[in-house]
């Protein structure tokens, strides 16, 4: 039996389940980096990204976990704004704003924090459940 062929563990599946948030925190982070960011072209102006996430069966344990696939530009685009003060301003005048939406990336932190916080407490149940079990053992 190859170690592809074992059944995930709980601990395997909350631990991917937490580095996929992980990779939702730090986009989210970023994002809310880039509040209000402008850039002198629409191709130098910051966009959104979110994280894609796949759904992974092992079939082996008949448990499903989660993987980023991969991390893309989402929302709506930059957005074209005059102001002829602005360093950044083109010729015509033009600054391009990251449209970054800063109260959906936080309720999106909070959620994430939540979710990584629920991982984390279904870790310490099974190592709490393990460790009755091999003190019933011991009895």
């Amino acid at each position: 039996m190859t170690m592809a062929d074992q059944p995930l563990s709980i601990f395997q599946v909350a631990g991917r389940a937490m580095s996929a948030q992980l990779v939702r925190m730090n986009t989210t982070a970023s994002n809310l980096a880039n509040v209000g960011q402008v850039a002198t072209t629409e191709a130098q102006a910051y966009r959104t990204q979110k994280p894609v996430f796949r759904t992974a069966f092992d079939a082996a344990s008949g448990m499903s976990t989660v993987d980023v696939e991969n991390v893309v530009a989402a929302g709506e685009g930059p957005t074209k704004r005059y102001d002829p003060g602005n360093p950044m301003a083109d010729a015509d005048g033009n600054i391009w704003e990251s449209a970054v939406d800063e109260t959906r990336e936080l309720v999106d932190m909070m959620e994430t924090a939540r979710t990584y916080q629920n991982n984390v407490e279904v870790m310490q149940t099974a190592k709490q459940l393990i460790t009755q079990t091999l003190n019933l053992g011991r009895s």
